[in-house]
């Protein structure tokens, strides 16, 4: 289930702010967040983040098929070993 049209995309205004101010300086560190549920917006493109996945960091670089899609999606939580032997 979507949100509605009339609220917007739910965007983290931590992350935005940070975003903004990486363009004003012109650096491309990393930016570290915990907000999965944030909207990724076109204003992200062209930057990294790290994700929190829930005990590590996950590094993502945003690119233009990205946009519209929730930041957590692409740091993945679990980790598959293989069956037993």
């Amino acid at each position: 289930m979507g949100r509605s049209k009339k609220k917007g995309p739910y965007v983290d205004l931590n992350v935005l702010e940070k975003v903004m101010r990486q363009k004003e300086s012109g650096s491309r560190d990393n930016i570290r967040t915990w907000a999965r549920s944030c909207m990724i917006v076109p204003e992200f493109i062209g930057h990294n983040f790290s994700i929190h996945t829930g005990n590590k960091f996950s590094a993502i670089f945003v690119t233009e098929g990205m946009v519209g899609h929730k930041l957590g999606e692409f740091a993945r939580t679990r980790n598959y070993h293989g069956h037993g032997k």
